[in-house]
């Protein structure tokens, strides 16, 4: 792919992203497609856990990525102490950067608007343009809506609740019912947004999202079929009638739901944004569209990462 142009102007556009040694190609897959679809001067904060922060300096160094503008921030996994319910019966530790987007303020300080994307997508399209999104007066962020998405229109028969507050709330429990919520709201992706951080600041969301995790902790208020990431449930309630809407072409999801291909050719080549949240990774074994996500993908120099699909591959090739 090729970039558009050297020149960067000059207003910062801040990218946070999550980058996780498991995952960590998808992270530069991500980043890569960013950078090379727009003209603007894009900084990316990456945040990590300490132990991958020089597996991810060579990678961007010693690769075609070296002139990315980037921040590595430390993400410290205490801040979630007394916050998340660990379940000794599920296989899944826990991954404490899922919760890196709560913090949004403190990772970009002197933002006064940042984008947060997961790193299982890739971006066709010039990052200003979700960057430029208009967010209501005393909206702290704005995200893509499940019911009005796109991506939904061909969703998932016999999803049921997938795409209501019920499917991430436990409506039996006095908590959430004091809340009058209506169980039927649409619910929101929470893998790509835009946040006004001085607005988060000034409502104080990140407390308001611990609090709703503590409480989580102490009365099990998510639901038990829990339809999606478990950050969505906090953020639905915080921002329950209180955020504004991205361009659903910015978030086109549900390819990771299943192997097979959801979306037409030319409606994956319209899209703005992929989104491969579910199972299969399109660094995986098997996903759909992964020949679209590998076309950003910049080989690990170190070799740590590599993409299982194409081991299996090469083994089924001798």
């Amino acid at each position: 792919p090729q970039r558009l142009m050297d020149e960067r102007n000059d207003k910062e556009i801040a990218v946070v992203i999550a980058a996780s040694e498991e995952r960590l190609g998808g992270a530069i897959a991500a980043m890569n497609s960013i950078y090379h679809n727009t003209k603007s001067n894009v900084v990316f904060y990456i945040v990590t856990l300490n132990d991958t922060v020089d597996h991810l300096r060579l990678w961007l160094s010693n690769t075609a990525l070296k002139n990315l503008r980037y921040r590595i921030l430390d993400f410290d996994p205490r801040v979630l102490e007394g916050k998340v319910q660990v379940d000794p019966q599920k296989a899944d530790p826990l991954k404490p950067l899922t919760f890196a987007r709560f913090y949004l303020p403190s990772l970009v300080p002197h933002a006064e608007k940042a984008i947060y994307v997961d790193d299982d997508v890739v971006v066709q399209d010039d990052i200003l343009e979700l960057y430029n999104t208009p967010l209501k007066p005393g909206h702290a962020a704005a995200f893509s809506d499940d019911c009005d998405s796109t991506t939904n229109k061909v969703a998932v028969r016999g999803a049921g609740n997938q795409y209501n507050y019920i499917g991430f709330l436990d409506y039996k429990k006095e908590t959430i019912r004091k809340l009058a919520m209506k169980a039927n709201t649409c619910s929101f992706n929470p893998g790509v947004f835009v946040a006004n951080l001085t607005e988060w600041k000034l409502q104080n969301i990140t407390k308001q999202l611990e609090k709703w995790m503590t409480l989580n902790v102490a009365e099990e208020l998510y639901s038990r079929t829990l339809a999606g990431s478990i950050t969505t449930p906090p953020l639905l309630i915080v921002f329950y009638k209180q955020h504004s809407s991205i361009d659903p072409m910015w978030n086109v999801r549900h390819l990771g739901s299943s192997a097979g291909k959801r979306y037409s050719p030319q409606f994956v080549k319209a899209a703005k944004l992929l989104h491969w949240n579910g199972h299969f990774k399109p660094w995986g074994r098997t996903a759909s569209y992964a020949e679209v996500w590998e076309k950003w993908y910049v080989p690990d120099p170190t070799g740590k990462f590599s993409l299982i699909r194409r081991h299996s591959e090469a083994y089924e090739a001798k």
